[in-house]
């Protein structure tokens, strides 16, 4: 069996264990938890991350209490949240302004996003991990949209993976085109980097 093959069927693997966690309520709370603390001294005023789906963790409550957190601080930029929008021309992401009660639509994969509001640039970025290693190494789903993006992404944003303790990957080999992540989170806390 060839890399693709091994990945696509882990893939497969990692989604349907995702999808019947018992204890998922539970996991994702921890997380929230672990998300909010580890946001309390980041200097960051716009963050990207994902709207969640194939039961993958649901980082927007924590975002959004992040952002009302700053209302209350009082702060002279308003803290913001984008979600990732195919450009379709390049295969990559760009991140559309969303906030609750926005007005969304399914981009041509089926996933909920912004219509019509503006592009912003995160400076800070959730990634959602199918899989991860050691080294801050992510599996996605295999369509290379974020590593193609943060190739891209101009300035460089702190990167940053969310997944679930039973997605980690003891023996993950990185390919070429791989983009580590600068720390990885999970619903016992902070797995990358380690110490």
């Amino acid at each position: 069996m060839d890399t693709s093959q091994e990945k696509k069927a882990l893939r497969k693997q990692l989604v349907l264990q995702r999808l019947c966690m018992p204890d998922r309520e539970l996991r994702s709370d921890l997380l929230q938890r672990v998300m909010r603390i580890w946001l309390i001294n980041r200097p960051d005023i716009v963050i990207g991350a994902y709207w969640p789906i194939k039961g993958e963790f649901d980082p927007l409550p924590a975002l959004h209490r992040w952002k009302e957190d700053g209302e209350l601080l009082d702060q002279p930029q308003p803290r913001r949240i984008g979600l990732p929008v195919v450009d379709k021309l390049h295969k990559t992401l760009k991140f559309h302004a969303w906030y609750p009660g926005c007005p969304m639509q399914e981009d041509a994969y089926g996933i909920p996003k912004p219509k019509e509001t503006e592009v912003i640039v995160p400076t800070l970025l959730f990634v959602p991990c199918v899989g991860y290693g050691t080294g801050g190494f992510r599996l996605g789903y295999g369509g290379g949209f974020y590593d193609r993006t943060l190739a891209e992404l101009q300035p460089k944003p702190y990167t940053v993976g969310l997944g679930f303790t039973n997605a980690f990957i003891e023996e993950m080999e990185p390919e070429p085109h791989d983009v580590p992540l600068d720390a990885i989170l999970n619903d016992n806390g902070v797995v990358w980097p380690i110490g």
